[in-house]
């Protein structure tokens, strides 16, 4: 299958090309460099050109804090942007996997979110991704969209490698301790994408590695098996001032895996052990 992967470079892409071509697919990976995903011309140009079976959109704007002094970019990208891929996929009959995320939630409450729950993002970044879902769904029926939440890998940055460098400064990290949510581990999320995308299963899903925890439950864990001393305190969300504000449960329900016949993905505390342990072989941090 010839599929085309925006955002290659970044940690969710890299590990999406790693899959897929595990699985045997014939990869585009396209990145910034490649076509600016705000020029749809280009987009479709360059989808035209290549005419992939399915494309596997993981390029975002991802800076959430600084979506918020930059409202028209971010919602450009990640919804004007998405509104060009989708139209271009339909221009040459692919399939499209969103990825999407928590944040199109307000995080009411402490029950996991099912994937037809209200919609009410606290922030423009969420905002913009809502938007990218709402594209899809007045023009396509053969796509997938997929909302996960806290990726972290040994690629890229994240609050993994963020938490690692810090507890290498620090005594004490600060660190939300109310908003609960699940890690997502991009290689076992991309695997999840790349059995999706060859399914049919049409619809949307939540992905997320198993489990729960507070930010500051996940930097604890961090610093326990990297081996280091800071002390985490956790602390509120009231009391951690930040430009855009986040839902306090971003707990995803796992029923559309069940309800599909997928297999859900493993544990968080499992997927962290391995992402250390890339981390640990790899000559830099």
């Amino acid at each position: 299958m010839k599929i085309l992967v925006t955002g290659a470079k970044g940690q969710l892409g890299q590990a999406v090309c790693r899959a897929l071509r595990w699985r045997g697919d014939h990869v585009v990976p396209v990145d910034a460099e490649d076509f600016d995903l705000t020029d749809n011309d280009a987009v479709r140009s360059f989808v035209e050109e290549t005419q992939p079976s399915a494309i596997i959109h993981c390029a975002a704007y991802t800076a959430v804090d600084k979506a918020e002094s930059e409202p028209e970019t971010s919602c450009l990208v990640n919804a004007g942007g998405t509104l060009n891929i989708a139209r271009a996929a339909l221009s040459v009959n692919a399939a499209l996997v969103y990825i999407s995320t928590d944040y199109v939630f307000a995080g009411q409450g402490t029950e996991p979110q099912e994937t037809d729950a209200p919609k009410g993002p606290l922030n423009v970044y969420g905002l913009g991704k809502l938007q990218g879902e709402d594209a899809i769904r007045s023009l396509m029926t053969r796509c997938y969209i997929v909302r996960t939440s806290w990726v972290f890998s040994a690629q890229g940055s994240n609050f993994v490698k963020t938490i690692r460098r810090l507890a290498r400064e620090k005594r004490e990290l600060r660190v939300v301790g109310d908003q609960v949510g699940s890690p997502t581990y991009a290689p076992d999320l991309a695997a999840f994408l790349a059995a999706l995308v060859h399914s049919g299963k049409y619809g949307v899903y939540h992905a997320t590695n198993e489990g729960e925890c507070s930010w500051a439950e996940f930097a604890e864990a961090i610093i326990r098996g990297s081996g280091l001393r800071a002390r985490v305190t956790p602390v509120t969300t009231a009391e951690w001032k930040s430009a855009a504000r986040r839902p306090l449960n971003s707990r995803l329900s796992k029923a559309s895996l069940d309800n599909a016949g997928f297999s859900r993905l493993p544990p968080w505390q499992d997927a962290l052990e391995r992402c250390l342990a890339e981390l640990a072989a790899a000559p830099e941090d």
